[in-house]
């Protein structure tokens, strides 16, 4: 796969997995990049684990993402409450 085959999926499947999970957040172009990216790199890890698959695929890319952002909420969730 191409490197902009690469960005182009990456930027896909950040933004279905930012639609898909509820809340807000504050991630821009880059970042939502930056999460689909990762999310194809845990989906072809797990792909590959359990299914002994090496093409990682638009679905495996988002199902990754939405791993990594439920991560990054469980994460960053109440940084701004902090403050006093």
């Amino acid at each position: 796969m191409s490197i902009v085959a690469w960005l182009v999926l990456g930027l896909v499947a950040g933004v279905l997995a930012r639609l898909i999970v509820p809340g807000r957040d504050p991630l821009g172009w880059i970042g939502t990049l930056v999460l689909g990216l990762g999310g194809a790199f845990v989906g072809g890890y797990f792909g590959r684990a359990l299914f002994n698959d090496d093409s990682v695929g638009l679905i495996g890319a988002v199902i990754g993402a939405i791993i990594l952002l439920v991560i990054y909420n469980a994460m960053f969730r109440h940084r701004g409450l902090a403050r006093s």
